[in-house]
């Protein structure tokens, strides 16, 4: 396959995810990433037993990937975001010359896009694109792989490099940290609001228990909430507070205001209700100490 095929195969595989994952708002599974063909054929966009696609028909690397871990677990790799704001990625082994990591090696070399498929549940993925190797760090195993936007700016001698740093680190967090925690927030809920059960995808987010500037944030499926637009801004404004057990308060101004319809029954008729949706695997449900320490602030500001 010449280089103007391996660009064109690359632009349909990300069409094709685009598409699929409604703009990146919704997972994919490993069953249907199979339905990508080129040029009338299926074509696997990741391996079936390696971190690392790198076709025959290819010269480098397609994609990499990240398997979900459960509570408790440990991936076979663990992949992480540096303090510099690029992510790392781990060596196929620890033989440089193995031909997975000589496949991304050419990828970085030719400076091509690939896609990392991060996994947000068994066999289903939230896909990053484009995503390049930017430089490896052959003492630690492991590949520095920049977002898009962040690719040029590896300039460890700028003087300008911790304005640089802060950049990298908040924008691959929008690209990365953000996505992939709503999509493992909207599988576990099953795509509905724990409040009031909608499950339209495209009104609900995936709402932070606790902030994600906050001490005790962390980006995890347990510091979240699936919630739709009305309940995850009547939450972020302490309008509505759920307690450790599970129970919908709403504040007691509002339950004494008399207004349309949306106040009435998407608000107060929520009040001394339990969640409507919580997550059946306990080890995804709401941490109830996160939630002690929300509810409090709920109480607060009442």
């Amino acid at each position: 396959m010449g280089a103007s095929d391996d660009a064109r195969l690359r632009r349909e595989a990300m069409r094709f995810l685009t598409i699929r994952t409604n703009d990146g708002l919704d997972s994919i599974t490993r069953k249907e990433l199979l339905d990508f063909t080129f040029d009338g054929n299926m074509f696997r966009l990741v391996d079936p037993t390696r971190g690392i696609r790198k076709p025959e028909e290819l010269s480098s690397a397609l994609s990499i990937m990240t398997t979900y871990r459960a509570k408790g677990s440990k991936r076979p790799y663990e992949d992480e975001l540096g303090g510099d704001g690029f992510l790392r990625y781990k060596w196929s082994g620890t033989k440089p010359e193995a031909t997975d990591n000589k496949g991304l090696r050419a990828a970085m070399a030719q400076q091509v896009p690939l896609i990392w498929f991060y996994g947000v549940g068994a066999s289903r993925f939230h896909p990053i694109y484009p995503v390049y190797v930017v430089d490896e760090e052959p003492d630690k195993h492991q590949f520095v792989v920049a977002i898009d936007a962040a690719r040029d700016l590896l300039r460890p001698d700028s003087p300008v490099e911790e304005t640089l740093r802060r950049y990298r680190v908040a924008e691959t967090k929008r690209r990365l940290h953000q996505p992939v925690f709503r999509a493992t927030v909207m599988r576990a809920y099953e795509t509905r609001c724990a409040v009031c059960a909608l499950g339209h995808g495209s009104l609900l987010d995936a709402a932070h228990i606790i902030p994600d500037g906050h001490e005790s944030g962390i980006a995890s499926v347990r510091n979240g909430l699936a919630l739709c637009k009305i309940h995850h801004a009547a939450y972020d404004v302490r309008i509505l507070g759920i307690r450790p057990d599970y129970v919908v308060e709403i504040r007691e101004d509002l339950l004494a205001e008399i207004d349309g319809p949306m106040l009435e029954h998407g608000l107060k008729e929520r009040h001394g209700e339990r969640l409507m949706v919580v997550p059946q695997k306990s080890s995804e449900q709401p941490d109830q100490e996160l939630l002690e320490i929300s509810y409090r602030e709920f109480r607060s500001a009442g």
